[in-house]
């Protein structure tokens, strides 16, 4: 109890100390039993209880337009705050609806289906080179290669030109740490001017020469669905946008995945012995290692947390994290189970933002993993990791492994 205490007394996310930032958990434990709806600031709540989190999902009475939160934060007008309250994610309706509806066209399941074949020969390639790798490392070498890949691919960008969008999406994802600094925010800048240049040469090419729509989302987005199409602002923010969700959320799931599976080697035997159990193994690691720790809403109505009223105005912080490990939701939260039945993760969200590209990630992911575990079954760890030290999202740097 007292060590509870200790946890959440004066708990801030913008500064969090170094032990939650490797391991957020306990914190998120001790939080959920005495303070679920824990103050970080005026008018300013940290929610991290499972149903506290849902409820906030899936209310009408919340908004998901952070021109309020980011003019403060990251300076009204600039490219970051232009970037940030015009993609898909940080919108209300009637953009969100617009945009979501157009991504979804693109994204519907028969053109993951058609994505699967390009995913494994994808996959296969990077084990084959892991493979003569003198220091193999899955993030480096695998887990952050796959995305970039398969979204360069569904907005044909020339393979020449990839080299800068990792760089580009972390920097701008980094921006919406709760805390970024003025070094940060400048590296941002430069990432979304940069990105926004790139992608305007890309553009203006595929007016000239479009792609077949049915595998290049460019091309769709730029034709419409006949209720309309984007400006040409929404159009380049929201190509990064998709970029970077996909990066940083495929990323992390696998290469978290991979670390936890080889903390838990009994769960990483099952798996390679159960291949079957794949899918399962891959909504298990959204849950057990979540990517994304953390999301933002503000309400418009008075709503009820944990039996607090929350006055309307109010900046909410969703723990995704900690959601996804409350044992009133999860059989012994803590422990990680491949075969995990039911799993209500909340991952990806829900309602009308649950993310538009989860089913490409969970494809991404099940291909990676299964090959993975098929091709190295010996596969282990060399040295200790790299972690990120984000909190809003938690993935790993470098995971150094010996294949044999």
């Amino acid at each position: 109890m007292h060590d509870d205490i200790q946890l959440t007394d004066g708990f801030s996310l913008a500064d969090a100390p170094a032990a939650f930032i490797n391991d957020p958990y306990p914190t998120y434990a001790a939080l959920r039993r005495h303070r679920p709806v824990h103050p970080l600031g005026p008018g300013n709540w940290l929610l991290t209880a499972y149903d506290d989190v849902l409820a906030a999902y899936r209310s009408p009475q919340v908004s998901s337009n952070k021109q309020r939160e980011f003019g403060p934060r990251m300076c009204n007008g600039s490219p970051i705050y232009e970037h940030h309250t015009t993609s898909l994610v940080f919108n209300d309706p009637p953009l969100h609806t617009r945009v979501r509806r157009l991504l979804m066209g693109a994204l519907n399941q028969r053109a993951i289906a058609r994505m699967e074949a390009g995913v494994v020969a994808l996959v296969d390639a990077l084990l084959d080179r892991l493979a003569d790798a003198g220091e193999p490392d899955i993030v480096e070498h695998f887990a952050a290669q796959i995305p970039v890949e398969v979204i360069g691919n569904l907005l044909n960008v020339p393979h020449a030109d990839r080299a800068p969008l990792r760089g580009w999406s972390l920097a701008i994802l980094s921006a919406l740490e709760p805390s970024p600094d003025t070094a940060l925010l400048a590296r941002a800048n430069r990432a979304v001017t940069g990105f926004c240049d790139f992608l305007r040469v890309l553009v203006n090419d595929r007016r000239k020469h479009p792609g077949d729509p049915e595998s290049d989302v460019l091309t769709r987005l730029l034709q419409g669905d006949g209720q309309g199409t984007l400006s040409e602002k929404e159009l380049l923010h929201n190509c990064i946008f998709l970029l970077n969700a996909g990066h940083e959320t495929t990323t992390n799931l696998i290469g978290n995945g991979v670390q936890a599976l080889l903390q838990n080697r009994s769960q990483w035997d099952r798996l390679r012995a159960e291949p079957v159990l794949v899918p399962s193994a891959v909504e298990e690691l959204l849950r057990f290692e979540s990517p994304l720790q953390l999301n933002n809403r503000l309400t418009t109505a008075p709503l009820l947390f944990s039996g607090q009223e929350l006055p309307a105005g109010s900046f909410i912080t969703l723990a995704i994290g900690a959601a996804n490990r409350d044992p009133a939701v999860f059989v012994q939260p803590d422990c990680l189970d491949v075969a995990r039945k039911p799993n209500p993760h909340l991952a990806f969200g829900q309602g009308a933002h649950a993310c538009s590209g989860m089913n490409v990630a969970r494809l991404e992911a099940r291909v990676a993993l299964a090959a993975l575990v098929a091709r190295y079954p010996r596969l282990h760890a060399r040295g200790a990791p790299v972690r990120d030290l984000r909190i809003r999202f938690r993935g790993l740097k470098h995971l150094p492994v010996t294949l044999d």
